[in-house]
């Protein structure tokens, strides 16, 4: 009797084991990016975000940059269980590793389509700060994109392009999930779905592309461009259903 219950006790044991692994590979995490206060990150942090995005050093058209010194102090503001993520355009090594040091965030996202070497010597110089690499998804040279960095990063987000307007991210716009889909089945590093998530659509995103999370910007805005007291819980709940 005593070696059956020892026996059930392991059992059990493996059994809660295996549903805290599950559990860790589909719950899908989730940014909000785009934040441009204090305000906005405590509404972001209140709802259940993972982590938030602050733009820094633009170099093409986009709407939600903030200088230095504000995002320092968005930065400085969060709680210890929500990520603030240093995004930016900038290409120059040393102008990134000056930025990473002005703005204290542990993970750097450098949505430019800088080279596997430069991503990989900056992994190393950053440390022990963590590196999302950008690609964009506009055809299959996304899937080679995707692999010839994913060795220099420490994840890779998949966002649209808009060309016409010069935005390299927050476009509004969802690109080929499904390529979206091949690419997160063959990375061995996580991979985040951005490029036009809504509360509306992120159920069916994650449904088909099984990131290891979903980065939202314009999708969870008001007319006026400042994140939605409405949106952002809304979005957060469809995510958590999906996962």
């Amino acid at each position: 009797m005593a070696q059956l219950c020892l026996v059930w006790g392991h059992l059990i044991a493996n059994f809660h084991g295996i549903l805290r692994t599950i559990h860790k590979i589909l719950v899908v995490r989730i940014k909000i990016c785009g934040i441009t206060s204090v305000t906005e990150a405590s509404l972001a942090e209140r709802h259940g975000a993972d982590a938030i995005g602050l733009l820094v050093g633009r170099r093409h058209r986009a709407c939600d940059f903030v200088k230095r010194d504000v995002a320092r102090k968005i930065c400085q503001s969060v709680v210890p269980f929500i990520t603030p993520v240093l995004v930016t355009h900038l290409e120059d090594p040393n102008q990134i590793l000056t930025l990473a040091d002005a703005v204290p965030c542990p993970v750097l996202q450098l949505h430019s389509d800088l080279s596997p070497s430069v991503l990989a010597t900056l992994r190393v110089q950053l440390r022990p700060k963590k590196l999302i690499g950008k690609v964009s998804v506009q055809g299959t040279a996304a899937f080679d994109r995707a692999h010839e960095i994913e060795s220099s990063v420490d994840a890779i987000v998949l966002d649209s392009v808009d060309p016409a307007t010069d935005r390299v991210g927050g476009t509004g716009r969802t690109h080929d999930w499904s390529l979206s889909a091949k690419i997160v089945a063959s990375c061995r590093v996580p991979v985040i779905l951005a490029g036009g998530l809504t509360p509306e659509n992120v159920t069916e995103a994650i449904y088909i592309v099984r990131p290891s999370a979903v980065d939202v910007n314009s999708g969870v805005e008001r007319p006026d461009g400042c994140k939605s007291e409405e949106r952002i819980p809304r979005f957060i709940e469809a995510v958590r259903a999906a996962s």
